[in-house]
């Protein structure tokens, strides 16, 4: 990945490639304009798994959920659109560094491909059909699928691998949302 205090060092385009510039190491990484494509690709793929779940989310969030008893720990509504975001942008960053170990790396990309499908499924499961305790079932495989990427990247990328923690950690933290919500709201 490359690290720059100043986003003009980051990228500085030479006919159709990218070089990315690492001050810690000195070193110039080559990005060729297919893998900038590829980047985007698996940005915008992570992207789409929140998208979609938005088409569930948005009526119910100021009726349905809004009628819910809330745990304690249950921040604002405003704050899960730029936080699922910045995840699934960091998301698709981790994919495109395994993708880039090539086909040693694909049973990595399958977990990672398993997570993101029970990430997409939970929203309209919790959302669309109000069924707090099957979304529960959901997201803890969810969970475990997130841990198992983590554990599969981190052989190819350590870097890969430490994307995904932010990730693991708020959907933690939506388990205990998850959890919290079924047993007030039973």
């Amino acid at each position: 990945m490359c690290q720059s205090k100043l986003a003009s060092k980051i990228k500085l385009i030479q006919k159709d490639r990218f070089f990315c510039y690492n001050e810690r190491t000195m070193a110039t990484k080559q990005f060729s304009t297919q893998d900038v494509l590829r980047l985007l690709f698996a940005i915008v793929l992570c992207e789409s798994a929140g998208i979609l779940g938005t088409f569930s989310t948005m009526k119910e969030i100021p009726t349905w959920y809004a009628g819910l008893v809330k745990p304690f720990l249950n921040p604002p509504s405003w704050v899960f659109g730029p936080v699922w975001t910045l995840l699934y942008a960091l998301m698709g960053v981790s994919a495109f560094l395994i993708y880039k170990q090539g086909k040693n790396a694909s049973t990595a990309l399958q977990l990672f491909g398993v997570q993101l499908v029970l990430n997409a499924v939970w929203t309209p499961i919790f959302f669309g059909w109000h069924r707090l305790d099957i979304a529960l079932f959901v997201i803890v495989l969810m969970w475990a699928a997130i841990f198992a990427t983590i554990r599969a990247f981190s052989k190819f990328s350590k870097t890969a691998a430490y994307l995904l923690v932010p990730y693991l950690f708020w959907v933690t933290f939506a388990t205990y949302l998850n959890m919290s919500l079924w047993l007030l709201n039973r």
